[in-house]
């Protein structure tokens, strides 16, 4: 017999051999129809896999994100089967699962698949699911594995297995069909009833612009056509919000060819409304202690190979930059970090000074690749709202929260509510990506969910998403699309100050060493805008948008009027602009609308007359007529509302 340990905590005991399909079964039947993938012992197993020794097991249905991993993997298998009836000579890549479906990476060689094909792929991977196939993982050894697909002369496949051992290779058969793959699948092929292929797309071999162009196959399946008309239905709605179009539609910001891919041109509004974003932030550090500080968009080469910088990142790095005359060597800046330590280096320390926190709207660069650019979510300029806090290990903790109380304000005040807190901690299999000591990063991971389950704060934890240097407490905010991004990071850094040799004199009147803790409630600029379009619609809160109020004058006659509220409103701080085109009032309505304007003030012989405004609201239509002073207060009462004090 073997215990098995479920998510409860609870134990039952199984005959040895017994599968995921068997302890399910032993709960509820319905259960049973339902599991689609199990988790054993941290690994990935199918529901028909032995379970042979005691171990903790996790059941997935399609309604949890392990779930929909192993449905939509198994559909990347179904959409491989389904090419290769049509594209005999094709070479398979890679076809992993993604945050919102699948995709198949295929050597075409001189063929090409269009939109006008999508059809007949679904229609035959359709008919491949009705087969109710299982999927069936075994292991092959390395020589069998290189002779399959040397036969095949799939030199993408023989690649993969060459950087694999004996022991680590296993292949998916179902139907008479086969592909190398680690494991992670849905029972048979009969679950999957609804399949659409989204896009074709070009993606390089491994990412690598110098290696041959393979066509990207998109899809999406679910387990009832239901699901896929709602996802559809969905999708519909993300155009109307995506960030690209409102950026565009909304004057927001632009980007040119000449000044090159990945870096955002930010016109007159989205510059002003980052500079609200900034300044609301700036007021909140202030209040809790923070300097600001400037460091250069460049830096020696040598302060990030000091950093460990240059080694974990140099590829994703700008080529240095070499002066005219001294050899120097300066890359584009791709973090703020390592000059806010020399910062702190520039003068000795007292635990009595301590904490330092030095905060920064600090660009810095990163070279993406052109094919994974995406609107302002994935830039290779961006600009931070860094701050790094320099404190005693005693004040670690408290410093750690007040962080915390900072981001959940920021996300408070811009109704950022579908997040989820990732305590991201370092791969304990891979320690070589890291730097840094056991003990220190002992003692980071412990300060994380130490403060964490203090704040009460939920939490989910991940293993090999850590920083190069420490553990993180990771904010994930999802887009219009489900998927999610990390906005608001705290990361707890042991080992920079050594690396930089940082110190200050304690109590003993003996130099010791700080713990640092990098910080940025917004994450970037360029992602947070986008996400706060998306999620908003364009539909700004009060405080932040460009434009609050749009005064509509129905004629000429009454501009000198119109002029003078204006001037009224902004001397109570409040952004009024005029429409005075020779336009119909309706006109400018719908046009203020489509801007997304706030408030619209109508002005004609009777608000003139009795020095009042008639009222609308975006969205919502005539609110009335109001003297002006009522008509501030509105304004002032709905910002101080969602704009509460930190």
């Amino acid at each position: 017999m073997i215990n098995i340990t479920l998510p409860d905590g609870s134990v039952k005991q199984f005959e040895k051999g017994s599968t995921p399909f068997d302890v399910a079964m032993s709960i509820s039947s319905g259960l049973a129809r339902n599991i689609i993938s199990a988790k054993f012992n941290d690994s990935t197993v199918e529901t028909v896999t032995p379970l042979t020794t005691d171990g903790n097991l996790i059941l997935y249905t399609f309604d949890s994100p392990e779930g929909k991993k192993a449905f939509w993997h198994s559909s990347a298998h179904l959409l491989a089967q389904a090419i290769t009836f049509f594209y005999p000579a094709v070479k398979l890549t890679i076809g992993p699962a993604i945050d919102n479906g699948f995709y198949y990476d295929l050597d075409l060689g001189d063929e090409s698949i269009s939109e006008k094909e999508f059809k007949q792929i679904e229609d035959k991977m359709l008919e491949f699911a009705r087969g109710k196939h299982n999927f069936s993982l075994r292991e092959v050894s390395k020589k069998d594995a290189l002779s399959f697909y040397k036969k095949q002369n799939n030199q993408y496949k023989v690649e993969l297995i060459e950087n694999l051992t004996d022991g680590d290779i296993t292949f998916c058969d179902h139907a008479d069909f086969t592909d190398l793959c680690r494991g992670g699948h849905i029972p048979n092929t009969g679950i999957i009833k609804a399949v659409k292929i989204m896009s074709a797309a070009g993606a390089y071999w491994r990412g690598d612009e110098k290696n041959t162009q393979l066509t990207r196959i998109y899809g999406i399946s679910f387990p009832k056509q239901k699901l896929l008309t709602e996802y559809l239905e969905m999708l519909e709605e993300a155009k109307m919000r995506d960030h690209r179009k409102l950026g565009k539609e909304l004057e927001l910001y632009a980007f040119s060819p000449k000044v090159g891919q990945g870096l955002p041109l930010w016109l007159p509004k989205g510059a002003a409304l980052r500079d609200r974003l900034q300044d609301f932030l700036k007021r909140a550090q202030k209040k809790a202690g923070y300097d600001m500080v400037i460091t250069p968009h460049i830096g020696q080469k040598e302060l990030y190979v000091t950093s460990g910088h240059y080694e974990k990142y140099g590829e994703d790095s700008f080529q240095p930059i070499t002066t005219p005359k001294d050899d120097e060597e300066f890359l584009l800046k791709p973090m703020n970090c390592p000059h806010h330590c020399e910062i702190y280096n520039v003068k000795p320390y007292s635990y009595k000074e301590l904490p330092k926190r030095f905060a920064e709207f600090g660009t810095v660069y990163r070279y993406e690749q052109s094919g994974e650019l995406h609107g302002l979510t994935r830039v290779r300029c961006f600009t931070q709202d860094d701050a790094h806090i320099f404190c005693t290990p005693d004040q670690l903790n408290q410093e750690f929260k007040g962080v915390i109380d900072l981001v959940l304000y920021v996300f408070k005040a811009l109704g950022f509510k579908d997040f989820t807190a990732q305590i991201s901690l370092r791969d304990p299999k891979n320690k070589e990506k890291y730097i840094g000591s056991d003990e220190n990063w002992e003692k980071a991971e412990n300060a994380i969910i130490n403060a964490t389950q203090e704040k009460g704060l939920k939490t989910v934890v991940e293993y090999g998403e850590a920083a190069f240097y420490g553990p993180k407490l990771d904010f994930m905010v999802k887009d219009v699309l489900g998927r999610s991004w990390q906005l608001g990071t705290i990361q707890v850094d042991y080992n920079l100050p050594e690396r930089f040799d940082l110190s200050y004199k304690g109590a003993d009147n003996q130099l010791h060493r700080p713990v640092m803790i990098h910080r940025a409630p917004f994450g970037s600029m360029e992602r947070f805008i986008a996400i706060l379009l998306e999620n908003t619609g364009g539909n700004f809160p009060l405080w932040l948008t460009p434009e609050q109020v749009i005064l509509l004058p129905i004629s000429e006659k009454f501009q000198k009027y119109a002029e003078k509220v204006s001037e009224v409103l902004e001397n109570a701080e409040i952004r009024a602009l005029i429409d005075d085109r020779n336009e119909k009032t309706g006109r400018k309505i719908r046009d203020a609308e489509i801007s997304k304007i706030p408030y619209m003030i109508i002005i004609g012989e009777n608000e003139e007359n009795n020095q009042t405004v008639s009222v609308r609201k975006h969205g919502e239509g005539d609110l009335g007529t109001y003297n002006i002073k009522d008509f501030i207060s509105l304004i002032k009462k709905e910002i101080s509302s969602t704009l509460e004090q930190f």
